[in-house]
């Protein structure tokens, strides 16, 4: 620490204060919360005076559509109730720590398949943390990579060639962007970046096009037995089955970059996988670089980014330490989470991938009561949070400690070292121990970042959301639509398995912090769920309405104001909140149009699947999210229009809500010119007409487009017909 005077001792680090917001947000509560109490009073009434079993289920289901709807309104309502507004002030924080005493940083990147996330996007991740401003001594990057792919592990020699030139041209030239395709894709080179560029352009050219075999890493690994064994799993490898790997291709203190200066430690490490041991997907091998990092590096700050997401503002870990570094929140500071933001993102985000409700509207909530969500990524640990519970002495940053190095005492390249190192990345380490259950990343959810943040809370945890205007981190987003519906299928499935487990949120967060925090873990966990609505509205209400049954009062009725009170009431404070956020309203109404395409498809079909694995029939598994790019995939992205090119079963009931919902507002709306009265139908026709106008990409790629993003024929004949036989079915069931 700098000895200062007493002013220099009084700087703040960072501030926060209440949203405004906050008090008309609990009002308008109260308001809506009557109103819905009314509508399901309206609703009862209608089961109680419905005189057939027909009417009777309608309306039940209805009600119990309605139910989810108040749920997941109640569960938004707890990120509502105390929002707050965090700033950080990290020059304050060079005034009373010099750089030689700042926390040793470690930092976790995962790969999982090089088919689908690129090697070089992982390269340009690990080289954008090496640059942060912040002492290289002191960081150590880790990369995970559970494909086992030795192009991967040829990537990072090449990057750490790299890493010796690019590290001292950030720092000669300031430069901010220090990921090398970030930098080079917004910046024109000049006789000063010239040379770097074509020093990146031939390290990814080599990266790219080398047909690499197992023989050409061999040479260049270190350990006779460790090289004996490489050339066994490259010669017969499978994802499910090979040995460790552990290659330290730069230790600082060793190696130095062209101007002498101590580089970041860079290590790679491909656990050992057997077909006899359950891996525990992302978590199990997260959970062994704390272990790996422990042997080795052991820095108390610990940092986790996805494999596709590189670092935008230099100054992360600084703004990260000053709340970790704060004497009056350390002692229950878990994380410094910072919201996932996106490049790349069309003007209009056509499919809501910046999931700005997720990322940073809820998290703002979330952090006036213990603290945001643990998303998975930019997101700074103290390293304590993953052994036990909050303690006023073992959860304080030590960094009087300057000697971080090592747990035993000597050279990561150590034999000593790397045997321990390879001794926890055992498959059968965690064996009869608590890893996975009390300790470290929690195991039983593919949505492993949710379960483990959530489980921290619940220990007595808090949480810190730090969201400057900045973007600390950037990441890569799917750019077609079958892609984003799988990742939010898959997240829906690792949801359910916490939902559905003894830790439920709504009971167990309940039972150990309160009604609040568990709610808003609910918005989340119950994801799913809004399949059931969304699903109803989607086809319940077209057919019901084809056959003129209706289901909401008529608009002479005065409980029909009520259900516009509902409507608009919704509607209009989501969109403050969005625009609030930062969002426009084209956003905004793209979002919505995704909420809606979710519901009948990764909501759906994530249900589906989770209730498959509970009765023990196969389901489709962990999928990684693809990060490659084609070319006219982007091109048609960037012009707006939405890919449908895979014949994905999600794309059926897509398909069929559109194709009913233009048959019933078309049919609706003759009717109610040729009759003149628009009174009755009036909602079902409105509702209709919502859906209708909210699926012209759906039309548009059904009939007009002839690109290789239009929506496969045989989805557009399947949902045709099935729109067909649902009306047959409907038709003579409501008519009888």
């Amino acid at each position: 620490m700098k000895g200062g005077t007493t002013e220099a001792e009084n700087l703040p680090l960072h501030r926060l204060e209440v949203d405004p917001r906050a008090k008309f947000n609990r009002a308008h509560a109260l308001v809506y919360a009557c109103a819905i109490l009314a509508l399901f009073y309206h609703r009862s009434l209608h089961l109680i005076r419905s005189n057939d079993f027909l009417s009777f289920s309608l309306f039940l289901f209805m009600l119990l559509s309605e139910m989810v709807l108040a749920f997941m309104w109640a569960a938004t309502q707890s990120c509502r109730w105390r929002p707050i507004r965090r700033w950080s002030f990290p020059e304050n924080l060079s005034k009373l720590v010099d750089d030689r005493d700042l926390p040793a940083l470690d930092v976790f990147i995962c790969t999982a398949d090089p088919r689908r996330e690129p090697p070089m996007s992982v390269a340009n991740t690990a080289l954008s943390t090496m640059a942060f401003d912040y002492p290289t001594d002191r960081i150590s990057v880790y990369v995970s990579d559970d494909g086992g792919s030795d192009l991967t592990l040829f990537a990072f020699m090449e990057a750490a060639k790299f890493a010796r030139h690019w590290l001292p041209f950030c720092r000669e030239n300031g430069v901010e962007e220090r990921c090398p395709k970030a930098f080079f894709r917004s910046n024109d080179c000049d006789s000063s970046s010239e040379k770097i560029k074509m020093m990146y352009e031939s390290m990814k050219e080599k990266v790219e096009r080398m047909e690499v075999r197992g023989s050409v890493i061999v040479d260049q690994i270190t350990g006779d037995d460790e090289r004996e064994a490489f050339k066994k799993w490259t010669a017969g490898f499978t994802r499910q089955d090979h040995p460790t790997v552990i290659q330290v291709l730069l230790e600082s203190g060793k190696d130095m970059d062209v101007t002498g200066h101590k580089l970041p430690n860079l290590v790679y490490v491909s656990r050992e996988k057997r077909r006899s041991s359950h891996h525990n997907f992302k978590a199990g091998a997260l959970n062994v670089l704390l272990r790996v990092s422990a042997a080795m590096s052991n820095a108390p700050v610990v940092l986790n980014l996805d494999s596709d997401m590189f670092v935008n503002d230099p100054q992360a870990p600084r703004q990260a330490l000053c709340y970790l570094l704060d004497p009056a929140k350390a002692p229950t500071l878990a994380f410094v989470q910072f919201p996932q933001r996106f490049h790349g993102i069309d003007k209009n985000d056509i499919y809501g991938c910046e999931h700005r409700r997720l990322y940073q509207i809820n998290p703002v909530g979330g952090d006036g009561l213990v603290g945001p969500h643990y998303v998975g990524s930019g997101c700074f640990f103290n390293r304590w949070a993953f052994y036990g519970g909050p303690s006023p002495l073992s959860s304080q940053l030590d960094i009087q400690n300057s000697d971080y190095h090592h747990t035993l005492n000597c050279w990561i390249r150590s034999d000593a070292v790397i045997k321990m190192a390879h001794q926890v990345a055992r498959c059968t380490y965690e064996n009869g121990t608590e890893w996975g259950s009390k300790v470290g990343f929690r195991y039983g959810s593919l949505s492993e970042d949710f379960f483990t943040g959530f489980r921290m809370h619940c220990k007595g945890w808090e949480s810190v959301f730090s969201h400057p205007s900045k973007a600390a981190f950037l990441g890569e987003m799917p750019i077609n639509l079958v892609d984003a519906l799988s990742q939010n299928k898959r997240w829906c499935i690792g949801l359910l398995e916490v939902t559905c487990s003894r830790y439920c949120p709504l009971i167990f967060g309940t039972a150990r912090r309160s009604l609040l925090m568990a709610l808003c873990y609910c918005y989340n966990s119950f994801w799913s769920f809004w399949c059931i609505p969304i699903t109803t509205y989607g086809f319940l209400l077209p057919l019901a309405h084809l056959n003129q049954i209706p289901l909401f009062p008529e608009t002479s009725n005065p409980w029909f104001y009520l259900y516009m009170y509902l409507f608009l009431g919704a509607y209009t404070q989501d969109l403050v909140d969005f625009l609030v956020a930062g969002g426009t309203i084209r956003r905004w109404w793209n979002d919505h149009r995704m909420w809606m395409i979710r519901g009948v498809t990764s909501y759906l079909f994530g249900l589906m699947e989770f209730s498959l694995q509970q009765i023990g029939l196969p389901s489709a598994g962990f999928n990684v999210t693809c990060k490659a790019i084609d070319g006219e995939q982007d091109k048609r992205y960037k012009q707006g229009m939405f890919e449908f090119g895979v014949a994905s079963p999600m794309l059926v009931p897509l398909a069929t809500v559109a194709v009913i919902n233009l048959i019933s507002f078309v049919v609706g709306l003759a009717r109610a010119l040729m009759n003149g009265d628009f009174e009755e139908m009036f909602v079902q026709l409105f509702i209709s007409g919502f859906v209708t106008v909210n699926s012209w990409p759906i039309y548009e790629a059904m009939v007009l487009r002839r690109d290789g993003g239009r929506m496969p024929t045989k989805i557009t004949v399947i949902s045709v017909l099935l729109a067909w036989f649902l009306y047959m079915v409907a038709s003579s069931t409501l008519r009888f």
